[in-house]
């Protein structure tokens, strides 16, 4: 009997894993198809549909694709590389507006005591009921009309004009101090998450109380305990905001594609959109750019890997 039963939990985990390994092969063989395009000759890349082997093996590696992503955005506003730089500059400071924005009320909600703060945390939470579409045209006006509302409070300073810096000897392009075309329209009006706000106070509800008495007793103010005790006890759910938050602007396109016009300003998002035509796609150096724009979320995701797993468990804390 003994030998049977192991015989069946054997065979239940080999089922298991197998199912478990083709799902996760099925996944993965768009990663595969993208990698295997970019490094094919341009009129390789429908011919062998018929057979999928084919389909994935490149006839002729060709490396020098990727190259090829850099010299034909050369000349649209600084290119890939500016590219590249405008999402790396976004996303972090993204995510370090949203991690800092969002342990500050979430420590307030956890531990304050004000009238209201519990009809005021709903209504909070709430706000992640409303579609990103509902509020994304508010916003778009908003951005668009606070130029002429600065221009009025402060008619010294030309905020409707295109900044541009010299370093190195070069000149670059950095857009309008606010309103489109600026860093300030992709950054400041998602700087804020409810969701992050929740997590981070179910978080900091699971904290003893006991250590902050055991502060306030020694003469620590709330500033004091909350950058003391509060947030290097919360070093899992601040890392694991640190990641969604990252990976979530680093691939955002809807609100950079309404808010952006000129091509120096652009994410790699709307970048890789110079290579899809009205009648053609190049799509030999639209999967070589893609491939090098998913490498940061790829290490984020190896390095953090076990923070989204904590992050699964820290929304279902109890408060």
């Amino acid at each position: 009997m003994k030998d049977k039963t192991k015989l069946k939990q054997a065979a239940k985990k080999t089922a298991k894993y197998l199912m478990l390994g083709f799902a996760g092969l099925f996944m993965l063989l768009p990663f595969f198809w993208m990698l295997s395009t970019s490094v094919k000759p341009a009129g390789d890349v429908f011919t062998s549909f018929a057979n999928p082997i084919k389909a994935m093996v490149p006839r002729e590696v060709q490396l020098r694709n990727y190259g090829q992503v850099y010299d034909a955005t050369a000349a649209m506003g600084g290119g890939f590389a500016r590219w590249y730089l405008n999402s790396i500059l976004v996303a972090v400071v993204v995510t370090l507006g949203q991690v800092m924005t969002s342990a500050c009320a979430a420590y307030a909600f956890a531990r304050l005591k004000f009238p209201g703060r519990d009809k005021l945390f709903l209504s909070y939470l709430g706000t992640m009921m409303i579609p990103g579409a509902v509020t994304m045209i508010p916003n778009f006006i908003l951005m668009r009309k606070i130029s002429d509302w600065l221009a009025t409070a402060a008619p010294v300073v030309n905020w409707d004009a295109s900044r541009v810096i010299s370093l190195f000897g070069h000149t670059y392009e950095v857009g309008r101090l606010v309103g489109q075309d600026s860093y300030f329209a992709l950054v400041v009006p998602v700087m804020f998450s409810a969701y992050g706000t929740f997590m981070l106070r179910q978080f900091f509800m699971s904290i003893p109380r006991d250590l902050e008495e055991a502060a306030t007793i020694d003469g620590c103010g709330l500033f004091r305990i909350f950058t003391t005790i509060i947030l290097p006890l919360s070093k899992p759910a601040l890392a694991t905001l640190t990641i969604f938050t990252f990976m979530g602007n680093w691939q955002s396109f809807y609100w950079p594609l309404i808010m952006l016009t000129q091509d120096s300003m652009k994410t790699l998002p709307l970048g890789l959109l110079s290579f899809m035509g009205l009648y053609s796609t190049q799509w030999t150096l639209l999967m070589a750019g893609s491939m090098m724009m998913i490498m940061p979320m790829v290490g984020v995701f190896v390095l953090g890997q076990k923070w989204f797993v904590s992050g699964i468990q820290l929304g279902a804390l109890k408060g």
